[in-house]
């Protein structure tokens, strides 16, 4: 189980919404004061500079900068970064995410290898890899994670893979390739609850990734092999009821999904949406609690909790 102190986020040291202010000023847009449980001290380091430097020397994106992760100096002061493949540009454009949308380029084949050898010289053991949505793509970009999933193996065996994907429009056919490469965790995120996906995550249906996490949760246990694990996650703070993240809760422990992270949602750009709540720490341990209940044997909850965060604690023991 995650402990208060893990679900609470261990935020000291954490990158801040002071830093991220300044960022925003220089842009002409000012976000409104945050509250004070969602103003961190400011950390950078030895370890940080070296992850930069791995990345920059692979040309290699993160989901950490490209989507203003507030996260982003902790992790890469850990020696940890979410690798973001297929590009900078997104096919879609959801109004809650900083990612650029636009016409991507094409792949480039030689970036499973970087990521395996970045995540070699990192010294990493949890190696989490997402991705842009890629729906310009005949697979939308499938193969190419089951091209890193198999590069990080290849050099660093004794590693864990964790992939976040896209909901690859349902096809199975994009999805089942990576399921039958065995990442240790499968994570797609949810998101939201149904009622705000017209307005949050246009390009997306609920429906359609509940099936995908059922898909990949019926796959997890299979005979002689590694045990997968089916993971989401969702924002709070877009306008969402308590009982519709009840339902949502539940939904996902019906179609299998074992661990959940629930964070703050942030708005990182002016143009994004904008923030409806901000959802004090006690209400984040109260779902926390209520996950628990369900039967999740994992849920991360609290402010600064994303999907990628500290992912390698996120994983049960058995």
């Amino acid at each position: 189980m995650a402990s208060p102190e893990q679900a609470k986020q261990n935020t000291s040291n954490h990158s801040d919404s002071v830093s991220e202010e300044s960022s925003d000023t220089a842009r002409g847009w000012r976000r409104e004061r945050l509250p004070e449980w969602l103003r961190m001290p400011l950390s950078k380091g030895a370890g940080s500079r070296k992850t930069a430097a791995s990345l920059g020397e692979r040309s290699l994106n993160t989901i950490c900068e490209e989507a203003r992760c507030p996260n982003r100096n902790h992790c890469w002061s850990r020696g940890t970064a979410t690798f973001l493949v297929l590009g900078e540009k997104c096919t879609r454009s959801c109004p809650f995410c900083s990612v650029a949308g636009g016409v991507p380029g094409a792949p480039d084949p030689e970036e499973p290898r970087k990521v395996a050898e970045a995540a070699l010289e990192l010294g990493l053991k949890h190696v989490v890899v997402t991705s842009v949505n890629r729906d310009d793509l005949p697979d939308q970009g499938s193969d190419h994670f089951v091209r890193c999933i198999n590069e990080i193996r290849s050099l660093m065996p004794d590693a864990k893979v964790e992939v976040l994907t896209p909901d690859f429009r349902g096809d199975f056919a994009a999805i089942d390739p990576i399921i039958e490469a065995r990442p240790e965790v499968f994570n797609h995120n949810i998101e939201t609850v149904p009622s705000l996906y017209k307005r949050v995550r246009p390009g997306a249906r609920y429906e359609r990734s509940l099936s995908l996490l059922e898909r990949v949760a019926a796959a997890s246990e299979v005979s002689g092999k590694t045990r997968m694990w089916a993971k989401s996650g969702l924002m709070l703070g877009l306008g969402e009821k308590p009982e519709e993240v009840r339902s949502l809760l539940e939904d996902l422990y019906e179609v299998g999904v074992r661990i959940v992270t629930m964070g703050q949602y942030l708005q990182p750009e002016a143009q994004s949406l904008p923030v409806e709540e901000y959802i004090h720490p006690d209400q984040f341990e109260e779902w926390r609690k209520f996950g628990e209940s369900l039967g999740f044997p994992m849920v991360f909850s609290g402010p600064f909790v994303r999907s990628s965060y500290m992912a390698d604690a996120q994983v049960p023991l058995s």
